[in-house]
């Protein structure tokens, strides 16, 4: 079983193009996507996890359209995102039970079981009776996995699992990222370079919305080695290498910083070899310079700016496959924050999703750099998607009680309701939360 990417675009109504021409093949195993912020990783996870609709591609799970049969998905899906919400006065078990019973599982003695087995795979059975406002973040992580595993799901998405966890608790959770790879795929998306250095069998980097490179980390290493020199600078030589040479990288040792250089040679007899890992294969690739290519100083016309990526398979070893040649672009820079997309769907939050409300369809934004190709079979461009609607923690579904409910990673009880509006709200909505509605399921104290 293999999750099949093909051609995924996606372009916010601001016409921010946060996917372009994606495409992947990630068999069952843990597998890293590696990008800086606004890189459009959460985009294509969102899009993954059914909570975000692409404007044009296809993508596959076995048999079942990812984008076409979300019910389908949904029930075989588990999802963590990079922020979630929790019932800071509800346990842990009583919790993780609600989210069994809305994943189908209905029998009492089958729900208590599955939900001490997760519990125990977690690490979390001995805190199970405490209320989750008092869970530490990795506690919370390993809770919100939990979760996500609860019916056995095929497709395991993490969002930034260990963003802000301790050595400790970074540790505990990859190691069971490690082993929920060997039954299901997971994907891993992360700016830690780390993470999928020490976990994941493929690999691909991603950077304004385009997949850079895809492949094993260790043939991807590979191809940099001999080709990264180092030396000790003062800073204020800093600006005058950059100019002049293409630096991958700074760091600071001992007070002083250190830089690294791609090429073929060393610039001079004061750069020394460096045994390469990871991380300058990232920031090679990151700031556009060609893996196993040519390289040299940047144009003068634009000395800051990154160059497009040679896409050429000669120069790459067995294992890496570059992505199809595209349109050259620049890479953004390793600061950039994610692009404000006031139309787009905000991270998931702890909560259910409602039902798409009606809407008359937009003509899809084309984006400023590139735009989808056009279908040939069809004289009219890929049918756009009508955006969900923004998601809200517990959100009672429009359709009223009985209508069809799959739930997901995330997901509570439609009798459940939550004030919208700043924190606190109205009493009336803070006795919403204190005091769940009759129909709810009850809650245990710890």
């Amino acid at each position: 079983m293999e999750l099949v990417i093909e051609h995924l675009w996606k372009t916010y109504p601001n016409g921010v193009a946060a996917l372009q021409d994606v495409s992947l093949t990630i068999p069952r195993g843990l597998f890293g996507l590696l990008g800086p912020n606004g890189a459009g990783k959460s985009t294509l996870m969102r899009i993954l996890a059914t909570l975000q609709e692409a404007d044009a591609g296809s993508a596959r799970l076995g048999g079942v359209d990812v984008l076409g049969d979300h019910e389908a998905v949904r029930r075989t899906l588990g999802y963590l995102p990079q922020e979630f919400g929790l019932y800071p006065r509800v346990s842990a078990e009583a919790m993780l039970d609600h989210f069994a019973l809305l994943k189908g599982i209905a029998d009492g003695r089958e729900r208590r079981e599955t939900v001490a087995a997760l519990l125990q795979q977690t690490n979390l059975y001995a805190a199970r009776r405490q209320k989750l406002g008092g869970f530490s973040g990795g506690m919370r992580q390993r809770f919100g996995i939990a979760v996500a595993l609860i019916g056995s799901p095929r497709l395991i998405i993490v969002d930034e699992p260990t963003a802000g966890l301790d050595p400790a608790e970074r540790a505990r959770f990859l190691n069971l990222l490690s082993e929920l790879g060997e039954n299901a795929v997971v994907i891993l998306s992360t700016h830690i370079v780390e993470d999928v250095s020490d976990l994941c069998t493929r690999m691909a980097i991603i950077e304004g919305g385009r997949i850079l490179l895809e492949g094993e980390p260790a043939r991807a290493v590979e191809a940099v080695r001999g080709r990264t020199w180092r030396r000790q600078v003062e800073r204020a030589e800093l600006p005058a290498f950059e100019r002049a040479l293409p630096v991958i990288s700074t760091t600071l040792v001992g007070g002083r910083t250190v830089i690294h250089v791609h090429g073929d040679a060393p610039p001079d007899a004061s750069f020394e070899p460096v045994e390469p890992d990871l991380k300058d294969v990232y920031f090679t690739v990151i700031r556009g310079i060609a893996i196993g290519g040519p390289s040299g100083p940047p144009p003068p016309d634009h000395p800051g700016d990154a160059q497009p990526i040679v896409r050429d398979a000669a120069v790459l070893p067995d294992g890496i496959a570059p992505s199809p040649p595209t349109t050259p672009f620049v890479t953004r820079s390793m600061d950039d924050e994610p692009v404000a997309t006031p139309d787009a769907v905000p991270p998931p939050a702890f909560g259910s999703i409602p039902p798409p409300q009606p809407s008359s369809p937009t003509p899809p934004t084309e984006p400023a750099s590139a735009s989808p190709p056009s279908q040939p079979s069809s004289p009219s461009q890929p049918s756009q998607r009508t955006e969900p609607p923004a998601l809200r923690p517990f959100a009672t579904p429009s359709s009223g009680p009985g209508a069809a409910h799959v739930p997901v990673f995330g997901e509570a009880s439609p009798h459940a309701r939550v004030g919208e509006g700043r924190a606190g709200g109205s009493r009336e909505n803070r006795d919403a939360v204190e005091a769940p509605r009759p129909g709810a399921p009850p809650w245990e104290d710890g």
